[in-house]
């Protein structure tokens, strides 16, 4: 490391409060003392109870459910980062709201991913760190630096720790936008990839098809997120009735709409296989969950960049992480 990491100071809001705990342990530096509350109308109110003067300062924190107060709180928080004199805020979002909001793809559509970088560069956010955001291109909203981390390397060693035949898995994309996260994968294990071709008819029915060759194969189908879990579930149905021996899921974001935790335990998913980039609540943990944490993946993208470091360590398949459900 080419620097003191001594003016390195973390900051937790509310939106994931478990991870940043477990990266302040992992690093051993200390949360900051700050409170976070509401005013009786709703009001957001953040108190930092330390000097933080000088200090460059990482907070921590998914803009996940709820989005808009928890977008907010990240906003205030900025705000009275600024007002304290620190000398670089840097925003760590594990998970990063409104990002499937990246183009306009019907008439008179926001493209909130946009409005989101906008504000926090109005904020004078130093840098973001950002992880699995939906789209690559979103880094260009940015005018400012932006760590776009990949949770694959974590899932790659999971599955070489855990899978019996390495040469028959097949990566898999549930649609065409996600083809790149498959072939990642693959790329490390030597494996081919395939695709769900996914499509609505005029009847609002889903039809799939399989693009490659899965018969005999086990698969692992390979995305940023699970919202409701339709997607998923519809191309694990449609790789069993093309003849693989088992599917998987691995998703780096765990969002679980609805009633998504049943419908995945439901399914032919035999295990679904996400991170700790949002806190899950206890009802939506199931039986076929797995949750791997990013702890060390975040942890070690602040030392190094901290340091002013190359990020070029993070994107290879990593030893360090752990099973945390």
């Amino acid at each position: 490391m080419s620097q003191s990491l001594d003016k390195l100071a973390l900051l937790s809001l509310n939106g994931n409060k478990p991870l940043a705990k477990r990266i302040s342990e992992y690093m051993g530096i200390p949360l900051l003392d700050a409170s976070v509350s509401h005013f009786s109308d709703g009001e957001i109110n953040i108190q930092i109870n330390e000097s933080i003067r000088g200090k460059d300062v990482y907070i921590i924190h998914s803009v996940s459910d709820p989005v808009n107060d928890n977008f907010m709180e990240l906003m205030i928080a900025v705000d009275a980062l600024r007002r304290a004199s620190t000398h670089r805020i840097t925003c760590v979002l594990p998970y990063f709201a409104y990002t499937r909001s990246d183009r306009k793809s019907r008439s008179r559509e926001p493209i909130s991913a946009k409005l989101f970088a906008n504000m926090l560069e109005m904020g004078k956010v130093d840098r973001v760190i950002a992880l699995d955001m939906h789209a690559d291109q979103i880094q260009g909203f940015f005018d400012i630096p932006v760590d776009h981390l990949r949770a694959m390397p974590i899932f790659a060693r999971y599955f070489m720790d855990t899978m019996d035949n390495k040469e028959d898995v097949v990566f898999v994309a549930p649609d065409h936008n996600s083809t790149k996260r498959a072939r990642a994968l693959a790329e490390v294990f030597g494996s081919q990839i395939a695709i769900v071709d996914q499509r609505s008819t005029e009847d609002d029915d889903i039809v799939s098809d399989v693009i490659g060759d899965v018969e005999g194969k086990e698969c692992v189908i390979v995305d940023d997120l699970i919202d409701t879990g339709t997607r998923m579930i519809n191309s694990a149905k449609s790789l069993m009735n093309a003849g693989a021996t088992g599917v998987s899921a691995a998703a780096t974001h765990p969002i679980f709409s609805k009633n998504a935790a049943q419908r995945l335990q439901d399914s032919d998913l035999k295990q679904i296989v996400v991170t700790d980039s949002i806190t899950i609540p206890d009802e939506c943990c199931f039986d076929k969950l797995k949750v791997l944490s990013v702890t060390g993946l975040v942890g070690d993208a602040i030392r190094i960049i901290e340091s002013d470091d190359s990020t070029a360590p993070l994107f290879t398949v990593r030893d360090n992480y752990r099973e945390i459900k």
